[in-house]
């Protein structure tokens, strides 16, 4: 039977002000032996609003990002596309309620490989009010280049608040 190995490549936490992104693979340096990643965030944004999206950008690549996911807000649900300048996901934004924050996946099967990404990402925004927005996205990235950092970004112009945590691992299927 075939197992799957999970091991942490690298990690950050967003200290006291906050900052405007954090780079995992800093310099290209996500190694090229697992089969696939996995990142788990848990994050918040000063963008004053209740919610946020983050984008998380790809070896620096801002195009060949299409998206088409399934939204549900607290009061709408519903399904849309999009290209933008990185993978996204919903997050909290600094008008939320205080001390929340959002929970994001992205899979990224065959990072290693020379063909477009195929990714998903699962994310809900925490907020104890009406409004809270969950999605599921498929997200396509047309670059052909293998995975070697994610840099990631308010997609408002907001930062990353203090206590944002991002934890990337590599997986083996064996």
């Amino acid at each position: 039977m075939a197992s799957n190995t999970f091991t942490l490549i690298a990690s950050s936490t967003v200290g006291a002000g906050g900052t405007a992104s954090v780079i995992l693979g800093s310099g290209g340096t996500i190694p090229q032996t697992y089969t696939d990643l996995i990142l788990y965030s848990s994050a918040r944004s000063t963008f004053a609003a209740s919610g946020d999206n983050l984008y998380y950008k790809i070896n620096a690549y801002t195009t060949g990002y299409s998206q088409r996911f399934l939204y549900g807000t607290g009061s709408v649900a519903g399904s849309a596309s999009a290209t933008d300048p990185g993978l996204e996901d919903y997050s909290v934004g600094n008008n939320a309620t205080a001390n929340t924050f959002s929970n994001v996946m992205l899979y990224m099967p065959n990072y290693t490989s020379s063909v477009a990404k195929s990714i998903s990402v699962d994310s809900v925004s925490e907020n104890n009010a009406t409004a809270s927005n969950m999605g599921f996205w498929a997200e396509l990235l047309n670059q052909t280049g293998a995975i070697t950092s994610i840099t990631i970004t308010s997609g408002n112009g907001g930062n990353l608040a203090q206590y944002s945590s991002f934890y990337l691992y590599g997986v083996k299927n064996a």
